[in-house]
């Protein structure tokens, strides 16, 4: 096994020992109770759009792994799998291995293979160029790619990049050239207002936030160093601060992706009223399935999807357009963090 396998599963063994953090800013926010909803449960509308992919609900099973191996293949086998059954989108880890190590492609292919007709995400970090870009959509057939942006983890990873320039400009040629709708997403440490304006002006179609609050990726690789970077493991701006910041500062048309440990209906539908089109969840999914199986794992996505319809019956909001306009009161520190940063929480509440 490569040493680029041998990280991928020391991530995995580390992601799932180390746990979800659980403090992405969403206990900080509390729904406006609706007394006369006028609604019907049978009658919710989940189906969104992430750019210009259509999908039929706002959950996705976001990048996790790829290239570790046998091992990554089933686990890949697995999630794809469930996304099939339960008709929600998917994205495979960074393909960069399977780039380097054609060996490490099948890891990867699994999940068209099991998911023929499903929405699959492809993933690459920002160094990728515009012919490794188009050289992982066609691997997998993929209907959009993902462009990591995970400065963090980098620093940390003991050999790990350290040359971060022309991120964006890379990322703009990848826009021009694909074919496929462009989602950039961070990997854990969250997003700007400010980079998500840098991104949507060179083009891409959504923004996935990333934010901090759940696995840890400085935490993962300072298992792996000997000199601990411990000013890391706490940085980042957490989930429910980062959706609110990037909703914004953005033109409604773009696309926003919730993600950062996010692992429950409710957790779902704060995200998307903070302005999430969709929601993915990575961690929480990947530690399920290895300690319950896959039958609670697809039993998981279906009560989520299902509880959704609750809270949005509840909310008197009928589909996920109604839902991002749904009343919600800030407090405590997302409250704080917010106004500090120039942003009118009332508008949140208000509305």
């Amino acid at each position: 096994m490569s040493k680029r396998a041998e990280r991928k599963i020391e991530h995995i063994e580390h992601a799932l020992s180390i746990g979800q953090q659980r403090s992405n800013g969403f206990n900080d926010l509390t729904f406006v109770h609706q007394s006369l909803p006028n609604l019907s449960v049978s009658t919710i509308d989940l189906s969104t759009k992430v750019g210009e992919l259509t999908l039929s609900s706002p959950l996705l099973i976001n990048a996790m792994t790829g290239g570790g191996g046998e091992d990554t293949v089933i686990i890949n086998e697995a999630l794809a799998n469930a996304a099939s059954e339960t008709n929600i989108g998917i994205a495979v880890g960074s393909q960069m291995a399977a780039l380097k190590d054609p060996s490490e492609r099948p890891s990867y292919e699994v999940m068209r293979r099991v998911n023929k007709k499903g929405i699959i995400f492809s993933n690459l970090g920002s160094e990728a160029s515009v012919d490794q870009a188009m050289k992982a959509v066609e691997m997998i057939e993929a209907d959009a790619i993902q462009i990591h942006l995970n400065v963090v983890q980098e620093l940390v990873m003991p050999e790990g990049d350290r040359d971060f320039t022309h991120a964006l400009t890379r990322i703009e040629e990848i826009v021009k050239h694909l074919h496929v709708p462009v989602i950039v997403k961070e990997v854990g440490f969250g997003m700007t207002k400010e980079v998500a304006i840098k991104l949507a002006n060179v083009g891409v179609s959504a923004i996935d936030v990333g934010g901090f609050g759940g696995t840890n990726f400085s935490k993962i690789e300072n298992k792996r160093r000997e000199k601990i970077l411990s000013y890391f493991n706490d940085w980042g701006i957490t989930t429910a601060a980062s959706l609110a910041e990037v909703s914004s500062g953005l033109h409604k048309d773009l696309s926003i992706i919730g993600t950062g440990g996010v692992q429950n209906s409710l957790e779902v539908a704060k995200s998307i009223a903070l302005g999430a089109s969709a929601v993915g969840i990575a961690g929480y999914f990947l530690k399920i399935f290895i300690e319950k199986g896959y039958d609670e794992l697809v039993q998981e996505i279906k009560n989520i999807l299902e509880d959704l319809k609750m809270i949005m019956t509840a909310l008197g909001t009928k589909n996920i357009k109604q839902l991002q306009n749904a009343p919600i009161v800030m407090s405590g520190q997302t409250h704080h963090w917010l106004t500090e940063r120039g942003i009118d929480t009332g508008s949140f509440s208000r509305r």
